[in-house]
């Protein structure tokens, strides 16, 4: 006796983890993680680390290797030939290596690495306001398979009820005291809630797979869905990720200013060659000889004609255009949020008026029952008044979920 009830113990432990369950939280986590573009995250990490190394090897000195063999139709020659001085070949080899260090640039190169971060950085957040607009995809597939999910239930307590009143019109049958055929009504009512349940096993399904497809993650079609209220704050300021982008931007373009600042300064290289050839430097030695130069190079573009003011100019235009994205963003999004503040509003007041109906469809459907008991009305007008209290009860239902609808968008569009 004891093995079995440490059995039946042990069944209903593997019976609570049974059902898999999911929250809201858990899909826009799941969102983050798994979409497609979720994975640009690591992809722009891993290209501003390369472009970054690129940037950075123009520090690093620099080596060109070169070769050449030429022949010329003429060759400088001093007229005086008593001097015994050999002309020179009119086949001519090189071969040189140079080497070339940068020694300043005015923070040119600094400025480009630190543009590219900031390019890196704008991206980033790009493909967090996409995420984050997906979020209003979860929620209304989310609220749908809850409706689901909760309107199920309904059915199930519908038939229970139903089946209950079965039981007593057939035994009222065999009594005598109900017609005959008042039993075909309660059948039929109840091959409609099949009809029903069965319209919303499909849907459900169909909505569960959507949803599937965006969080990336497979759901099996008996997971619960977690119902738990949602709570909003409206005292919190704007945290939408736009905003954020929208200030990355104008970050961006004040670094390409930057760069576009420093690209004119002087820039100081220090160089060496060495080679070997036919002629060599000194050009009347008719040999192969080996050389070298080194020394140090100066460039500084002292004037150009106005090009980096106006390309300064044009960015802080840019800006200027950002500054009234934000405004129209921001505009836009208050006349949002103040919409669906309305919107909750009325559902509110929806639900007490669906509070009120269903108490007196109740008080009716009591009374019908009764009448029925007595066989004062007949079971066609007591099945409209159960259906009655159903469809309030549903009624209810739907605005219950779409009010958690409406303040899970709230809080995407706050940006909570």
């Amino acid at each position: 006796m004891k093995n079995k009830v440490l059995y039946l113990l042990y069944l209903l432990y593997l019976g609570s983890f049974a059902q898999e369950k999911i929250t809201l939280e858990n899909c826009y986590d799941l969102i983050n993680s798994n979409y497609p573009v979720s994975r640009q995250t690591e992809l722009i990490a891993e290209q501003y680390q390369i472009e970054n190394s690129i940037i950075q090897t123009e520090k690093l000195p620099k080596l060109d290797l070169a070769a050449q063999a030429t022949y010329q139709s003429e060759v400088t020659q001093v007229p005086a030939a008593s001097l015994g001085i050999e002309p020179l070949n009119k086949d001519q080899y090189r071969a040189t290596l140079g080497i070339n260090q940068l020694l300043y640039a005015g923070g040119f190169i600094n400025a480009k690495a630190n543009a590219k971060l900031a390019e890196q950085s704008t991206k980033q957040k790009q493909v967090e306001v996409s995420l984050h607009a997906l979020k209003f995809q979860i929620n209304q597939l989310y609220f749908s398979i809850l409706l689901n999910q909760e309107n199920r239930e309904l059915l199930l307590s519908k038939q229970n009820q139903l089946l209950t009143q079965l039981k007593e019109v057939q035994s009222g049958i065999k009594n005598g005291i109900v017609v005959p055929t008042s039993d075909k009504v309660i059948e039929i009512e109840l091959l409609k809630i099949d009809q029903q349940l069965f319209e919303n096993k499909t849907s459900r399904e169909l909505l569960i797979s959507s949803l599937v497809a965006l969080i990336g993650k497979p759901l099996p079609t008996e997971t619960l869905f977690s119902n738990a209220p949602i709570l909003i704050h409206k005292s919190e300021a704007l945290r939408r990720p736009e905003l954020d982008l929208f200030q990355f931007q104008k970050k961006e373009i004040a670094n390409n200013q930057s760069v576009i600042g420093k690209q004119n300064f002087p820039k100081l290289s220090a160089f060496a060659t060495g080679g070997y050839g036919n002629p060599g430097l000194n050009a009347l030695e008719n040999s192969f000889q080996s050389f070298y130069i080194t020394g140090l190079k100066l460039n500084w573009n002292v004037f150009d004609w106005n090009t980096t003011k106006k390309q300064q100019q044009s960015l802080d235009i840019q800006k200027q255009i950002i500054d009234t994205q934000v405004e129209e963003f921001t505009l836009n999004n208050q006349i949002a949020l103040e919409q669906q503040q309305t919107e909750i509003n009325n559902i509110n007041n929806f639900i007490e008026s669906d509070l009120q109906i269903i108490a007196l469809r109740k008080d009716v459907l009591q009374t019908a029952n009764s009448q029925l008991k007595n066989g004062v009305i007949t079971v066609s007008a007591y099945t409209t008044e159960l259906t009655n209290l159903y469809d309030s009860e549903n009624a209810l239902l739907q605005h219950k979920i779409q009010l958690e609808l409406a303040k899970a968008n709230y809080n995407i569009l706050k940006g909570n």
